[in-house]
């Protein structure tokens, strides 16, 4: 089990490295370095798919614009195959900012790759029957979930089940519903049968299809598939909610200026306050706004990491 990481970024290493061979080698002509760090000519963008990566790139192709019109800069917004892949990407060089879950920053500062620049906030979520609330907050939970009439009641009847969970790298879709499971005596990767799926969305519809018996998801992720599926909310129940997880980040390469960091700041939090970008980040991530933060913020990120890895004392 303490293995599952790195396992995980050596396989995907050689994909990651032959995607990024079509962003070019030079940098010559898109960027400026000086003894105050690195400062774009135009800069790159990448996102993770939490959801169907073509729809969340159709999403977030309009911040090119809007992002142009306050930097001065050409942008480019792209979504990465999965979240190991745009920590490889920031790493080499290759993309200037990331929309990076708790974990991929976490795991991006760790190698060098990435600085937190910015926090998101979002709606909290009242439950029973996962509505926004009208307060703003910095962190979300996870859910498992299950389809009605299952036979699993609670997170006591897990075991030897099929479950549908995200990328290992994927706090709410699999860190900290497997950590917190492994302290109430679930070995998650030994005791039941893991089905990977792209997207949280695909989590939920795993279980309402019947394909898995439960799935680890943001909360609440039934609302992303509602528009298709009205009554997914009576069809697909959650059953165990965990403690909260920091919001996603907005990373920048860690040699970026200083200059270009407040630089970029304001223009995110510009854009997340006016009319229409407002409604571009909600529509990707549910992002209402972004906040400065820190990178102590996410020390609970890491010992979670180490609990859902067996590695904790």
């Amino acid at each position: 089990m303490k293995l599952w990481k790195k396992l995980a970024t050596v396989t995907l290493a050689a994909a990651a490295t032959l995607a990024l061979a079509a962003c070019g080698n030079s940098k010559s002509s898109t960027s400026s370095s000086s003894k105050d760090g690195y400062t774009p000519k135009s800069l790159n963008i990448q996102f993770v798919p939490s959801s169907n990566a073509d729809t969340i790139e159709a999403k977030a192709k309009p911040l090119e614009a809007l992002l142009k019109k306050q930097l001065g800069i050409p942008v480019k917004v792209t979504v990465s195959t999965d979240y190991n892949s745009i920590v490889e990407a920031m790493k080499s060089k290759q993309v200037d900012v990331g929309f990076l879950p708790p974990d991929g920053y976490v795991q991006a500062h760790k190698q060098g790759a990435a600085d937190v620049l910015l926090q998101a906030q979002r709606y909290g979520i009242k439950q029973p029957g996962g509505k926004n609330t009208t307060k703003l907050v910095d962190s979300y939970r996870a859910e498992i979930i299950v389809k009605k009439g299952s036979s699993i009641k609670s997170y006591k009847d897990l075991k030897g089940k099929k479950i549908a969970v995200q990328d290992v790298t994927s706090s709410s879709g699999y860190i900290w519903p497997v950590a917190e499971l492994s302290q109430k005596g679930i070995d998650v990767p030994k005791d039941d049968t893991l089905v990977t799926v792209k997207g949280h969305d695909q989590g939920v519809m795993s279980v309402l299809n019947g394909d898995t018996d439960a799935a680890f998801v943001f909360e609440d992720a039934r609302n992303v598939v509602k528009k298709d599926v009205p009554n997914i909310m009576t069809e697909v129940l959650p059953i165990y909610f965990t403690k909260p997880i920091p919001n996603d980040t907005i990373s920048v390469r860690t040699d970026m200026s200083k200059a270009f960091r407040n630089k970029l700041s304001k223009a995110f939090m510009t854009i997340a306050k006016s009319k229409k970008g407002h409604a571009i980040i909600s529509s990707i991530y549910t992002h209402e706004g972004y906040v400065k933060t820190k990178d102590s913020n996410f020390d609970i990120v890491r010992k979670y990491d180490k609990i859902a890895e067996g590695e904790n004392k």
